[in-house]
């Protein structure tokens, strides 16, 4: 068999490369959306506007990792925050999309050094760490009210309830009279999606004493990263879920 010429072969190789390499593009394209790739490929970018507080890692020996390339797994937080049917009661989708993606349920490593277990509430940059084992910890976003920052110290989850009942304080009383129907001497607000206590309550305890302050969920989600006008730690239901099942007990809590 007679050899092609160099030039005949050099078009003859680039001809059956484009080929194959059309071949492999349209095996890539042809299972997928072409709306969906440029959504799961778009770029990223970091907006310091949605920052609560700067933190220079050269000072305090963090390294941030840029909010930059390709965006989260979008399959995985449309998941875990789909609608979910609990205890009865059908919690929503949250839009999660709408909330800044730092607040996101996320694995992060440890920056605490607590032992596993331990829940840490960052009042400055709104997260909750619930503190893993080999250096780990589960990072939720969460709101706060003015009772989210009237304490902080060490105390320990005395109890947990799911779809609890919401009692107002006297004082919440006084300023808003209408809630005088969910007062204890009422019985307060029954369980339900527009209880302010949400799907979940962990209740605060130091020295075997009620601190009246409470990890809760809320049908707020646009309460997350914020500070809000009243509440204590406030978690989307779906992550106060999440949490719920993960605390033991009389778990140690520290909020800073």
């Amino acid at each position: 068999m007679s050899s092609l010429p160099d030039f005949s072969r050099r078009q003859f190789l680039r001809a059956s490369g484009l080929a194959v390499a059309s071949a492999g593009l349209a095996g890539c394209t042809s299972s997928m959306n072409t709306d969906r790739f440029r959504q799961e490929t778009m770029p990223v970018y970091r907006n310091p506007a949605l920052e609560s507080r700067w933190i220079d890692p050269r000072a305090e020996g963090i390294i941030e990792e840029p909010l930059t390339g390709l965006p989260p797994q979008d399959a995985y937080f449309a998941d875990i925050y789909a609608e979910k049917d609990d205890g009865g009661f059908l919690i929503p989708a949250v839009p999660y999309r709408q909330i800044d993606p730092r607040f996101y349920r996320q694995e992060v490593s440890d920056p605490f050094g607590e032992a596993p277990g331990t829940i840490v509430v960052d009042t400055a940059d709104r997260y909750l760490y619930l503190i893993g084992t080999g250096g780990s910890a589960t990072r939720y976003g969460v709101g706060l009210g003015r009772e989210g920052f009237a304490w902080s110290g060490r105390g320990v989850i005395q109890w947990k309830q799911k779809w609890p009942r919401w009692t107002p304080p006297d004082s919440m009383i006084a300023r808003q009279p209408v809630l005088a129907k969910y007062s204890a001497d009422n019985g307060g607000m029954p369980p339900g999606l527009d209880n302010p206590l949400g799907s979940r309550a962990l209740y605060i305890f130091q020295n075997g004493q009620d601190t009246l302050y409470r990890v809760h969920g809320t049908p707020e989600w646009q309460s997350i990263g914020k500070a809000v006008s009243s509440g204590c730690v406030r978690m989307i239901n779906q992550d106060v879920i999440d949490l719920y099942d993960r605390v033991r007990g009389k778990a140690p809590i520290l909020v800073i």
